[in-house]
């Protein structure tokens, strides 16, 4: 299992899958590997099928997390094994479409404002300010920032797809993140883990969010991509273009900025219904 592991991580990082979805992937067939104590290799496509059944079924798992699983697997077999011909009869799996939570504006400088400490809340003001994931958030370097009156942006190195962006930086910001620096002194990246050299966990960005979203009293609902998903419905709700907000985002498509159509509550408040424009209305 171990070369075998080895070689599908050699195949993903040849493709250039990013190193959260090889960890994933790793998961998977790991997971699969100890449910049938058997190498993955040695499985047949029935067995497959049973093994996804089962995590459907008796473990009760999200669809995403199941459709996630049947990647990893199609990854090994097609790419790894070279077996094209094991297809597995078992189609990706719906997912039920929710729309995320949105954070009022009164409720994100709540959130703020019950963050534990300093460095807990500019990584939030940061993540929230420039509508960041949270593995960009936590690999923000200080050479990122680009300050210069002419630039003011924030470079994302290596985000969703393995892509560079630059997403804005507000003055505001700029002044949040040079009190940090006073006070904290990071040296290379402007959010390390205790050893200074490495990025902080996106466990523990996760879990200052958390801290902060219960102290303020806002529900147990969303984690820290909640800030994200406000971003894009704020700007749009003062009035900035879809395709604006999908640059600064870094989606491949415009069609998945558009979600946040249905979650500016403006657009839905300030909308005219067509009964309005008709000349004469029945009683």
């Amino acid at each position: 299992m171990k070369t075998l592991r080895k070689q599908m991580d050699d195949a993903m990082i040849l493709r250039g899958l990013a190193p959260r979805t090889r960890e994933s992937y790793l998961a998977a067939v790991r997971a699969l590997a100890k449910y049938y104590h058997r190498s993955p290799d040695l499985l047949t496509t029935e067995e497959m099928q049973a093994y996804l059944l089962h995590l459907i079924v008796e473990r009760k798992l999200a669809y995403a997390s199941v459709n996630q699983v049947v990647c990893a697997c199609r990854f090994l077999f097609d790419k790894v094994l070279r077996r094209p011909q094991s297809r597995f009869d078992i189609p990706m799996a719906k997912v039920p479409k929710s729309l995320p939570r949105v954070l009022s504006r009164d409720e994100v400088t709540r959130l703020f404002a019950a963050a534990p400490n300093l460095r807990a809340r500019t990584l939030l003001m940061t993540t929230y300010a420039a509508g960041l994931r949270v593995s960009e958030v936590c690999a923000l370097q200080l050479a990122d920032i680009e300050s210069a009156p002419d630039r003011m942006c924030i470079k994302v190195r290596q985000g969703k797809g393995g892509k560079d962006r630059y997403t804005m930086l507000s003055p505001q910001l700029l002044q949040i993140l040079r009190g940090y620096w006073h006070r904290c002194r990071p040296r290379i990246l402007l959010f390390p883990n205790p050893s200074g050299r490495e990025p902080i966990d996106h466990k523990v960005a996760q879990r200052m969010y958390g801290v902060a979203r219960d102290k303020a009293g806002l529900g147990r609902e969303g984690g820290i991509h909640t800030l994200r998903h406000c971003f894009a419905t704020h700007l749009l709700e003062s009035g900035v273009d879809i395709h604006t907000i999908q640059r600064l985002l870094g989606h491949g498509h415009v069609s998945t900025t558009m979600r946040y159509f249905h979650l500016a509550h403006h657009k839905l408040t300030g909308t005219t219904s067509p009964l309005e424009l008709l000349d004469t209305v029945l009683r």
